[in-house]
């Protein structure tokens, strides 16, 4: 931006030249085209630099500027003329280069003397320098000589063209010293004598530097490292031998000894270089030359330069020992022995001087100098002077004289006034000595100066003074840069012709020898010559003077000489006086044309036509000299001979030449140069008569397009030339020439020959009409244009644009152009020429056609080329003049025509083709983007209307009428043009709508009428609206306007109730649709697109019924399901259409990225694939049933390949659920209030499946994050009205509990807690949340007499997961929970966390830390002594209470026994503790020990007989079976204190929102009233302090959260708190346990309520990051134990967990932001539950049993009948349905899952102890990686690992009742498989039912007959127990099995 307001200040600044200013605007313009483009504005087409107007220039034109702003903006260096070159601007001047060089120092110049750094360029290739020299003198300090030189040693290195600069080019440097004769030793010479001496040689090449100068642009700087030359005598070759790298003959006297120089190239003319770089000219720059001319020789470049270089030399030694030291003196002498001054340069850049000293070489008597001097002598001193060299021998002894000992000299002319050659020559060396004179040079000029010389004058005296030295010899060469001097003897005796009158025949013929550089230099006086010969002797020499005259203007062609053309015609208006001429050049070029038929060789006619320009200006000049001179006599002779002449030039060009080439060049030749002569005939002519004389010509040339395609582009290039002429900008040339010209053309293009030629042509005559188009006969040529050129143009660009489709060449291409190009070319011409016509043209044209069938082609032609170009964006999208100048032309021609069109195919003639193609093309001209003018500025717009006014509602009206003017036809078109029309009403222009919705109210009514209803209207109007509006078009005004219209109109209609109804759903269905696209357009999250696109699927499927568009929006889901990794609901999604497909062979056709196949192969492929996705999702269990499906197909077709991979997939499967880790996921409920929400979620709640690891609080961030102008409700309440309607959005969150349908697969004993974990949490519909409140009066002391649970159960309308994550809730149902059960609850959930957490640690193979048992027990026990069950006995066993509530006697006596169960799970937790504690934590052992029995004594009263019972003081049995035998979950309290993957966090699957306990810094009670229901009174800090007493904790006081004891660990909700670290919810006081989760009411056939509580699912792990809090006691301080154990668990708390998981993921509780979930199962959901089956993931697959099961069972069991347990073998136990108890988490066979489940409370077994070797772990079971497995209902044995004090632990309450259930049932043999699953009364799930069939009412009957079926079936034997891989799974299913059987 600086640059161009700095260019803008020199324009205005007015101190520019012209071409300044030229140049400055071109500068400007580039740099504004080229920022335009590059912010996406338009492209401003410009001439001159100039905005032109459209209007005002052709659309050709216009289309040439628009693509040279391109190709300008492109290049960015010139500009770039794309108009047809004009006449002489066919050749390109090359550019020439320039070298400016700077010396910066020689560093370390360590010399001492004056310097001499001669700087050249080198060609290496041709050995041979190629400039000047630029010498630089230095003093002995580096420094310049010259004080003012100081930062100016400088030069330029001018005239190197593209070709030197691809020479191997280098810069050398020498540097000649000025000084001793030696440089290190005085004595040689004395001090006051200096020489020139050799020093060193520095190179650069130039083509290793090429490359950064040329991108660099300015100057760089180099060191030049300086070498010595090791031997003097090869001095000549150093800087060969350097750049050879030859380095035996070279040395470095220093490192660092060298050169700096910096350099730069430079490009353009001198001129050019001066304007664009004056500083280097202000440094005193040196121009140094080029040896030779440049490339380009310019006329006016007068140089005269002779280049000396002195060789070598060869001396005698003259009598002494040692060899000479030899220096060269030289001089210029003129003719009178006249010194010439300053005729000498030793190089530029220093001044000439008289004489030169040659530098001196030790001895050597065989000097080589190489050394190049320039003798610049003025042409007038040249002829006469001579040089002389003297050679003296330097002595080196103290007087240091130098003695002369011989001279040579050379005559620079030869006697014939030649110049010395440029050659070698040997000079002769005569002897002299000091005493010799000079004075008189007469006295040796006489003598030869060479071989040559010597044999021009044999009779020399030999008594002359200077005598030869014939052993002696002296060589030098030169070369002379002259423009002046000749050494052709040729030229020179033609010049001189007078002087041998008899040679004149030879001399002219000798001529074209001569070389091109010596006739330019003596152009003119050559010229004159000739034609004084010429009037000399017409009759014998015209023919040789017209053939050197040809010869020198061909000559001129040459692009080297180019510029001499200005020189040509200013010799022959000024100089030429030849006026007789013409008559003899008129003859000889005729008579060359008529000989062209019968010469076989035609060089020199070729020649001649090729010189045809000059030679008419030569006979037009001496025609009017002649006319001049004689007042116009022989005028008729004259006319009539060149008429004649062009009889002749016609006559050359009607021959055949397809059989004779050179003919074909001779032709070639003469068209070529034709055109040049038109403004020469004009000086002598009128324009009609040279008019005729180029219509002859042309039209004599052959019509038919056979030629050749050589010929084809010379012809044509000649008519375009004549078009470009001045000739033809006429109009009464034009009316002659213009019916040939587009003759010529109009074949081209039938044939489609020449296209870009043709073009060119027609643009240059739309130019040219353009121009005067104001003239009367323009009409008429425009008329002609239409007849000639209409159809044909119309034609070609059909041709060319289905040819850009498949990118073919186009014949006429040159130089190779995209198709484009040629289609742009084409497009302007058509539309300059339509843009010409008007009413009258039109008119004729629609006339002229004989028949419809004429008029029908061209309109579906022109239609044809209109669709096209709007489809093909023939022009740029910035090109925006030219594509709204386009738009205007169509709609104008649309416009001409459609009343033709009316007009001829509307009654009986109705053609569908064209008026579909009209109705085509009208859509696309709409829908056009560069007419839609909402989307560009409001300027821009402004200016577009006042030009051209909306052109989309001009076409709309247009539409309008002609769509009325259809009338019964209309039914044609219907539904064809619904989808277009459709897509004309969707743009955003109210009056375009106003015209066109009432369109499709005329559909519906012609439908109607046809077929009695609109069902095509109706699909097709879906279909598209779909595809439209998910493009981004249609807005909501749209939805109004369109509903407002139609109903208008339907509402008249006797069809009107299927109208509104059409209506009103098109309507609804945009509603959805601009959802949709919302949502997929903007940056919303996948949650949201994901919701928008299910409620558009339901939508299409349940409302209008369109299975396609469906279907397409099942895949959609898919893929965004696919990109969140939500595999499950992708594959749920998937399923539906896999379920609208048959197992049938029915062909489907190509449908989205499926190919044409069977509908069986598209069901089977749909089938992998969900498979696919439920495997990536861990949703094995909705897998199995497909691969189910699959494999019967296979089976039934013997396709075993097949089946044995799907089979194998099964099996993996069931491996995949029993080993791998799967988390479960967490719910919340959602209530979207507010009218601000989208349509499908607007006050409507939805329960949501959270990803891995989100806890309540990141969900709550990231639904804020999605909905950001949303604000987050703070109670749970339902919202009033005013939420409802107001203009805003509110959300209410809060975590909700699953309550599972598979209730029966969680009551089994049998079944493994991961199958258990599954249905806890998949395929669930309904969910809870319970809110503490108070009922009546709060009792002060005791509150939890009135504490009761608000339990809200929300029923969705599909089960998760599904299709999506979420589902919106379709029911909500209200209960109340008493503090009785409440309390029951919450007994029985701690006791299930006790024992689990007590089994987990009891197995332990690897002994770790216990610090989770101890502090769970300590959390118990401490409470119970200070309150905790305490609380419950005041509460609910006081007389008081159970006398006013009569009817809770049951649930008290639950309670009480539950009581019981937990002192005898303490005491065996105190046992297994007890086995484990570390030393340092003994005192706290002995603490528990103390406080259990406290809490014993209390309870003792209560239950007489509790202190027998205890494991830890009494071996007898529990009285109440083998509680412990399942795992509970932990209390909140334990998980938030646990990693998430330790043991106690596995064991422990409490569910913990946020809002629960689990919010371990919630401490802030003060809040709850605020969250709590609103009916709660009492201040909270009452209720938490009566909580803290039920349990008290002395290691939480002041927390809050030890209130878990008591309360349940499920998710509660909470929309109040968006951050559990400020705020803990209401119903984290109490609420129901997870285990009750399942069921709120309980069923009858179950025998308590205690019992049905351990069927039901139990808590799930919750990542927690807190850390265990410190005990602290009443000073403050930590006990010994206490911070041991606190260091130990925050310390050293290892996670145990899946190993593949990183660090971050163990430690982290992260919220993912996608919506996978890969842990859980999901189901297919909205319409797979209402359309289709169901998928039933199946239980653990049951089996019926084998006899002799349970005698195994009663001799592993007799033995507790005595005191000792017996020890059972291992094998025998491995044999053994019984299965091990697991082991820690840490053991190779521990399966801890962090969802493990409850037993059913029918769980108490007989077993009442089991020795230490029943469970010792076989070595054949390999260790298991994924300590995370489930952990399944079993035997616990308090006994295992433990050691005296302690003895087992008897649970039967009665032995014999457990001997007599096992002697009720049937033997069983040992070889019973591990996994079997007795029949149970209540028929469990038997094999799943088939896949998909039906939902859940036919699911049970199916159950029961698969059942049956199944029983019936005899089973193959299974693998046995002992089998590693499965040891561990069947002993659990056994073991589980005998628990249930025991406690029947």
């Amino acid at each position: 931006m600086n640059e161009l307001i700095d260019l803008r200040r020199q324009l205005l600044s007015g101190h520019l030249t012209q071409d300044q200013v030229r140049e400055v605007k071109r500068h400007i313009t580039v740099r504004l085209d080229w920022g335009n483009e590059h912010l996406g504005l338009d492209l401003v087409p410009r001439k001159d630099f100039e905005v032109v107007d459209s209007d005002q220039i052709s659309v050709s034109d216009l289309y040439k500027m628009h693509l040279s702003s391109r190709q300008s903006v492109q290049q960015s260096t010139s500009q770039v003329d794309t108009m047809r070159p004009r006449h002489g601007e066919t050749c390109r001047m090359p550019v020439p280069h320039h070298f400016f060089l700077s010396l910066k120092s020689f560093t370390y110049n360590t010399i001492g003397e004056d310097t001499d750094v001669f700087f050249s360029l080198y060609d290496m290739r041709e050995g041979k320098q190629i400039s000047e020299r630029f010498l630089v003198r230095l003093n002995k300090n580096g420094g310049p000589r010259n004080p003012e030189k100081i930062e100016r040693m400088c030069a330029l290195f001018t005239d190197l063209s593209s070709k030197d600069m691809k020479r191997d080019l280098y810069i050398v440097a020498h540097v000649i010293r000025i000084g001793r004769m030696l440089l290190n030793d005085s004595k040689k010479g004395p001090a006051h004598l200096h020489y020139r001496r050799p020093y060193g040689c520095a190179v650069l090449s130039i083509l290793d530097v090429l490359q950064s100068l040329t991108e660099l642009k300015e100057e760089k700087d180099f060191v030049l490292k300086v070498y010595t030359c090791n031997n003097e005598s090869e001095w000549s070759q150093i800087h060969e031998n350097i750049i050879r790298k030859s380095s035996a003959k070279y040395s470095a006297p220093s490192a660092s000894h060298g050169l700096i120089i910096s350099l730069q190239l430079l490009r353009g003319d001198m001129e050019q270089i001066r304007r664009e770089n004056p500083m280097i000219f202000n440094r005193g720059l040196a121009i140094t030359r080029k040896l030779g001319f440049p490339d380009v020789i310019m006329p006016g470049d007068i140089r005269n330069d002779l280049y000396l270089t002195l060789e070598k030399g060869d001396f005698e030694r003259g009598g002494k020992s040692v060899q000479k030291n030899i220096e060269v003196t030289m001089y210029v002498l003129y003719a009178d022995g006249e010194i010439l001054k300053d005729c000498i340069s030793l190089g530029s850049g220093e001044p000439n001087r008289s004489s030169y000293h040659s530098f001196v070489l030790y001895h050597s008597n065989s000097p080589r100098w190489g050394e190049i001097i320039k003798l610049p002598i003025p042409i007038d001193r040249f002829r006469g002077s001579h040089l002389r060299f003297e050679f003296r021998h330097c002595s080196t002894k103290d007087k240091g004289e130098k003695k002369l000992f011989g001279f040579a000299f050379s005559p620079l002319m030869r006697d014939d006034g030649t110049t010395l050659s440029d050659d070698i020559h040997e000079l002769y060396v005569y002897k002299c000595d000091e005493n010799s004179t000079f004075n008189n040079h007469a006295l040796y000029l006489g003598l030869p100066c060479c071989k040559e010389d010597y044999n021009g004058c044999p009779n020399i005296p030999s008594s002359l003074i200077f005598q030869r030295s014939t052993k002696e010899s002296f060589f030098i060469s030169t070369q002379l840069s002259s423009t002046k001097l000749t050494q052709n003897v040729d030229l020179l005796a033609l010049l001189k012709w007078k002087a041998f009158p008899d040679r004149i025949m030879d001399i002219l013929g000798r001529l074209r020898h001569v070389s091109g550089e010596e006739i330019v230099k003596f152009l003119q006086d050559i010229l004159d010559t000739l034609f004084v010969i010429l009037d000399d002797n017409t009759e014998k020499y015209g023919l040789l003077v017209f053939q050197s005259l040809v010869f020198i203007i061909n000559l001129l062609r040459d692009i080297k000489y180019f510029h001499f053309r200005p020189v040509m015609d200013t010799y022959i208006q000024k100089h030429f006086a030849g006026a007789l001429a013409y008559k003899e050049l008129i003859r000889c070029l005729k008579w060359y044309m008529d000989c062209s038929a019968e010469l076989i060789r035609q060089d020199h006619i070729q020649e001649a036509m090729r010189a045809l320009e000059y030679l008419f200006k030569f006979i037009v000049q001496s025609r009017i000299l002649y006319s001049r001179a004689t007042c116009g006599m022989e005028e008729e002779q004259f006319r009539s001979s060149i008429q004649e002449l062009f009889q002749s030039i016609r006559f050359v060009l009607s021959l055949d030449s397809r059989n004779s080439e050179t003919l074909l060049f001779t032709q070639a030749a003469l068209l070529n140069s034709f055109p040049t002569i038109f403004d020469e005939l004009l000086q002598m002519f009128t324009v009609q008569e040279v008019a005729e004389f180029v219509r002859g010509t042309l039209g004599s040339m052959p019509s038919t397009v056979h030629i050749g395609q050589s010929m084809d582009v010379v012809k044509l290039q000649s008519i375009a030339r004549t078009v470009d002429s001045r000739l033809f900008s006429f109009s009464e040339s034009r009316r002659i020439l213009l019916p040939v010209v587009l003759h010529h053309i109009h074949l081209h293009l039938r044939q489609q020959k020449e296209l870009l030629i043709c073009s060119g042509i027609l643009g240059s005559i739309f130019s040219i009409v353009k121009t005067s188009s104001l003239e009367a006969d323009v009409m008429e040529e425009v008329e002609m244009m239409v007849e000639s050129l209409l159809d044909v143009l119309l034609q070609t660009l059909l041709t060319i644009m289905s040819k850009s489709h498949a990118q073919e060449a186009v014949r006429g291409q040159r130089c190779p152009q995209c198709t484009a190009e040629i289609t742009g070319e084409y497009v302007s011409c058509l539309l300059s020429l339509l843009r010409q016509m008007c009413d009258t043209h039109y008119q004729h044209l629609l006339d002229n056609f004989q028949s419809k069938d004429e008029l029908k082609e061209f309109l579906l032609k022109i239609f044809c080329v209109f669709r096209n170009l709007m489809k093909m964006s023939v022009f740029p999208r910035d090109w925006m003049v030219m594509r709204l100048l386009t738009s205007n032309i169509i709609v104008t021609t649309v416009q001409y025509l459609s009343s033709a069109l009316h007009k001829n195919f509307t009654e009986t003639d109705f053609d569908f083709k064209v008026w579909n193609s009209y109705f085509s093309l009208a859509v696309l001209f709409i829908n056009q983007p560069s007419l839609q003018l909402e989307i560009i500025t409001s300027a821009k717009r402004k200016k577009i209307l006042d030009k051209y006014g909306d052109m989309r509602v001009m076409m709309a009206y247009e539409l309008f009428s002609m769509w009325q003017n259809l009338g019964e036809h209309k039914i044609h078109f219907i539904p064809g043009m619904i989808g277009p029309f459709l897509g004309v009403t969707l743009v955003p222009q109210p009056e375009v709508r106003n015209i066109m919705i009432p369109i499709f109210h005329d559909m519906m009514d012609w439908e109607q009428r046809k077929n009695g209803n609109f069902k095509q209207v109706e699909a097709e109007l879906i279909d598209k609206l779909d595809s439209m509006v998910s493009e981004g078009k249609g807005d909501e005004s749209y939805r109004e306007l369109f509903g407002l219209l139609l109903l208008e109109k339907v509402e008249q209609e006797t069809w009107r109730e299927t109208g509104i109804s059409f209506v009103t759903s098109v309507t609804r269905l945009m509603e959805r649709l601009l959802d949709y696209r919302d949502c997929m357009k903007g940056e919303e999250t996948e949650n949201k697109k994901i919701g928008c696109t299910v409620n558009l699927m339901n939508f299409y499927k349940s409302e209008i019924n369109k299975e396609e568009m469906y279907i397409r929006y099942i895949h959609k889901l898919c893929d965004m399901h696919l990109q969140a990794e939500n595999y499950t609901e992708a594959a749920f999604t998937l399923l539906l259409y896999c379920e609208l497909l048959q197992w049938e062979e029915r062909p489907l056709r190509e449908f989205l990225h499926y190919p044409a196949q069977t509908e069986w192969q598209r069901k089977e492929g749909l089938c992998r694939k969900i498979i696919h996705y439920f495997n990536k999702g861990k949703s094995w269990e909705f897998g199995i049933p497909l691969c189910r499906e699959l494999a019967c197909q296979y089976e039934s077709l013997y396709d075993y390949q097949s089946l044995s991979w799907i089979r194998k997939m099964e099996a993996s499967y069931y491996d995949n659920i029993m080993e791998q880790q799967r988390l479960e996921p967490e719910f919340f409920r959602v209530g979207f209030y507010g009218r601000k929400f989208p349509f499908f979620l607007r006050n409507k709640e939805y329960v949501c499946r959270g990803h891995d690891y989100e806890r309540l609080e990141a969900f709550q961030q990231r639904m804020l994050s999605e909905f950001p102008q949303a604000v987050a409700m703070q109670h749970p309440n339902h919202p009033d009205d005013a939420i409802l309607q107001c203009d805003a959005q509110y959300l209410q969150i809060y975590a909700v509990t699953p309550i599972p349908d598979y209730v029966d697969v969680l009551q089994m004993d049998r079944v493994p807690d991961r199958v258990k974990s599954f249905y806890r949490v998949n395929n669930v519909r309904k969910f809870r949340y319970d809110r503490p409140f108070h009922k009546g009066p709060k009792d002060k002391e005791n509150e939890f007499k009135s504490l009761w649970i608000e339990r809200t159960t929300l029923t969705l309308t599909h089960s998760l997961p599904g299709i999506s994550r979420w589902f919106e809730v379709e029911r909500r149902e209200l209960v109340e929970v008493s503090p009785l059960e409440n309390a029951i609850q919450v007994v029985e959930n701690k006791n299930q966390e006790l024992r689990a957490l007590i089994s987990q640690y009891q197995h332990k193979q690897v002994h770790g830390n216990i610090n989770l048992l101890s502090m769970c027990l300590n959390g118990v026990i401490d409470a119970a002594v200070n309150g905790g069950i305490a609380r419950y006995q005041e509460a609910f066993f006081d007389k008081d209470y159970i006398t006013k509530h009569p009817g809770d006697a049951e649930k008290i006596t639950q309670l009480k026994e539950l009581m019981q169960e937990q002192v005898h799970v303490l005491g065996v937790g105190l046992a297994v503790h007890e086995k484990f504690v570390h030393p340092e934590m003994r005192p706290l052992h002995k603490k528990l020990i103390d406080q259990f029995q406290m809490m014993r004594a209390s309870l003792y009263h209560e239950f007489p007989g509790l202190d027998k019972l205890s494991p830890a003081c009494s071996g007898s049995s529990t009285p109440r079976g083998n509680v412990l035998a399942s795992h509970s979950p932990m209390s909140p309290e334990s998980i938030k204190m646990t990693h998430r993957h330790s043991p106690m966090n596995l064991m422990g699957t409490g569910r913990h929102s946020s809002s629960s306990l689990s919010s371990h810094a919630s401490s802030e009670a003060g809040n709850v009233v605020m969250l709590g229901d609103s009916s709660m009174g009492e201040a909270p800090e009452d209720l938490y302090h009566h909580m803290q007493l039920a349990y008290p904790n002395p290691r939480y006081q002041g927390s809050v959260t030890n209130v878990s004891v008591l309360s349940s660990s499920q998710a509660s909700p909470s929309s109040s708190s968006l951050s559990s670290t400020h705020s803990a919810p209401s119903q984290m006081i109490t609420s129901a346990p997870s285990s009750a989760r399942g069921s709120p009411s309980l069923p009858d056939k179950y025998r308590h309520a205690r019992e049905m509580m351990l069927l039901l699912p139990a808590h799930r792990d919750r990542p927690s990051s807190a850390m265990y809090p410190a005990a602290i006691l009443e000073n403050g301080q930590l006990p010994n134990f206490q911070r041991a154990l606190f260091q130990q668990v925050v310390g050293s708390c290892k996670p145990c967990s899946d190993p593949n998981l990183s660090v971050a993921e163990k430690a982290v509780p992260a919220a993912p932001s996608s919506w996978s979930l890969d842990s859980g199962a999901q189901e297919a959901q909205p319409f797979l539950s209402a359309h289709m089956g169901r998928i039933l993931p199946p239980p653990v697959p049951p089996r019926s049993l084998l006899h002799g099961h349970y005698s195994l069972h009663f001799d592993a069991f007799h033995h507790p009948l005595g005191d000792t347990p017996p020890a059972l073998p291992a094998r025998t136990l491995r044999k053994s349905p019984l299965h091990p108890i697991p082991a820690s988490p840490t053991s190779p066979q521990s399966g801890l899952d962090g969802s493990n489940s409850t037993l059913s409370g029918s769980a108490s077994s007989g077993v009442s102890s089991l020795s230490e070797s029943n469970f010792g772990h076989s070595s054949e079971v390999p260790p298991r990686t994924d300590t995370m497995d489930s952990m399944p209902s079993q035997a616990w044995n308090a006994d295992e690992d433990l050691e005296p004090p302690y003895l087992p632990v008897h649970y039967s309450l009665s032995e014999s009742a457990v001997l007599d259930s096992i002697k009720a049932q049937p033997c069983r043999s040992h070889s019973a498989p591990g996994c079997v699953i007795p029949q149970d009364p209540m028929d469990p799930p038997a094999l799943p039912p088939k896949p998909y069939h039906s939902r859940l009412p036919a699911l049970e009957h199916e159950e029961g007959v698969l059942l049956r079926d199944d029983a019936d079936r005899p089973r193959g034997l299974h693998r046995k127990a002992s089998l590693p891989p499965g040891s561990a799974k069947e002993e659990q299913a056994r073991l589980a099995w005998e628990h249930g059987r025991g406690e029947q």
